[in-house]
C-alpha cells in the first residue's frame, strides 16, 4: 500500500501513515462529494466502517477532487458532515494519491492485508458481496472472527440504488471539453445569446438564454435563463453551484413543461422551485413511473449560477 504523506490534510482524524496501520486491515476509498456513484455506494462503505472497526479494519476515504469546487477543503468538510461520513478522510486535493495507487475512477475501493498488500480491488458501484466477503477473509488472516452475514444498509434519498433496467441516459458534462448531445452551435469562452429546438431526443441538450460556455462549465449570464435535456431515468440530477461571489440562486424545474409534482427530488418541491446554495450534487427528479423519453427543463431565476454535470439514476 502506497503511504499516504502526499495527502494535503486529513478530516476526522490525525493523520495516518502506511506503516502506522500495518497489522491492521485497510480499505482504502476513493471518492469525491458530488459523484452520484459513490453516493449510491457509500452506505456500504459506511456500514462496513460500523461493522468492523473493533475487529481491526480501517476505512480511510480519500477525497480526490473532480470539479474546483470540490477542491476547497470548507466544501470537503462541509459535505462531510452533511452526509455523514465518520471515518478518517485524507484530502487528496492534489491527486497524490490518487496517482499513487494508480487509480481512474470514483468510486474505487482497494483492500489492504495485515501485511500491507493490496490484495483485492473494485472500481465502480456494486460488488458489494464480494467486496464484504474480501473484509472478512482478511480479518480472519489476522486472527479476527468475523460471521458470514453481510451488512444489509438502508439506501434512501441520493443513496438508493439506481433503477437500473429503466436507465437509458449516461452521465454527462456541460462543458465543453467533455460534452455530449450538444445541439446547438456553441462559442467557446464567449457571452452568447442560445436558443433551444422545440424537441429534443434522448440525451440531447441545450443551454437557454445567454451563457458562458466553458471548457469544464456553463455559467448564466443574466436571469431566467435554462438548461433543457432529454432523459430516460427515474432520477435526474445536476452538479451545480452559484458563481464565485454570488449568493443562493432560485430556481425551478419543469418535467414535459409542467412542474414536476410526485416526480421531484430531494431538492426541490412539487411546484419544482428550489434554491442552490453551495456547489453540490442537486437530485431534481425522482419519478414514481411510469419511466420513458422525458423533457427535463430548469429555469434559473437568479443569474450566476454554474452548471457542472448531469447524473441519472
Amino acid at each position: 500500500m502506497p503511504d499516504f504523506e502526499g495527502a494535503t490534510g486529513w478530516l476526522n482524524s490525525p493523520p495516518l501513515s502506511s506503516p502506522a496501520l500495518r497489522g491492521k486491515v485497510v480499505l482504502v476509498d476513493f471518492w469525491t462529494f458530488s459523484c452520484i456513484n459513490w453516493r449510491r455506494e457509500f452506505p456500504y462503505v459506511r456500514a462496513w466502517a460500523k461493522q468492523y472497526r473493533d475487529r481491526g479494519l480501517v476505512v480511510i476515504g480519500v477525497h480526490t477532487p473532480e470539479f474546483p469546487f470540490e477542491m476547497d477543503p470548507e466544501n470537503v468538510e462541509r459535505a462531510v458532515r452533511d452526509i455523514g461520513v465518520d471515518y478518517p478522510v485524507a484530502l487528496d486535493s492534489n491527486r497524490a494519491l490518487w496517482r499513487a495507487f494508480g487509480n481512474a475512477y470514483w468510486p474505487a475501493i482497494y483492500l489492504v492485508d495485515g501485511r500491507g498488500v493490496v490484495r483485492y480491488h473494485h472500481f465502480g458501484e456494486g460488488g458489494y458481496e464480494a467486496t464484504e466477503r474480501a473484509i472478512q477473509r482478511a480479518l480472519s488472516e489476522t486472527g479476527q472472527i468475523a460471521n458470514d452475514e453481510l451488512v444489509a444498509p438502508a439506501s434512501q434519498g441520493a443513496e438508493a440504488p439506481a433503477d437500473w433496467g429503466n436507465l437509458r441516459s449516461p452521465e454527462n458534462y456541460v462543458g465543453l471539453a467533455r460534452t455530449s448531445g450538444l445541439v446547438v452551435d456553441a462559442s467557446p469562452g464567449q457571452r452568447r445569446t442560445y436558443i433551444a429546438p422545440v424537441s429534443l431526443r434522448n440525451n440531447e441538450w441545450s443551454p437557454v438564454g445567454e451563457w458562458i460556455l466553458g471548457s469544464e462549465s456553463a455559467v448564466l449570464q443574466r436571469a431566467n435563463g435554462r438548461v433543457a435535456y432529454g432523459f430516460h431515468a427515474r432520477d435526474l440530477h445536476l452538479v451545480m453551484g452559484p458563481s464565485e461571489g454570488a449568493g443562493p440562486i432560485r430556481f425551478r424545474v419543469l418535467i414535459d413543461g409542467k412542474p414536476p409534482g410526485a416526480a421531484h427530488g430531494l431538492d426541490v418541491d412539487e411546484q419544482g422551485f428550489g434554491n442552490v446554495d453551495s456547489s453540490r450534487m442537486y437530485q431534481l427528479i425522482r419519478q414514481p413511473g411510469p419511466i420513458r423519453d422525458r423533457r427535463f427543463e430548469i429555469e434559473f431565476i437568479d443569474p450566476d449560477i454554474e452548471v457542472f454535470s448531469f447524473t441519472f439514476g
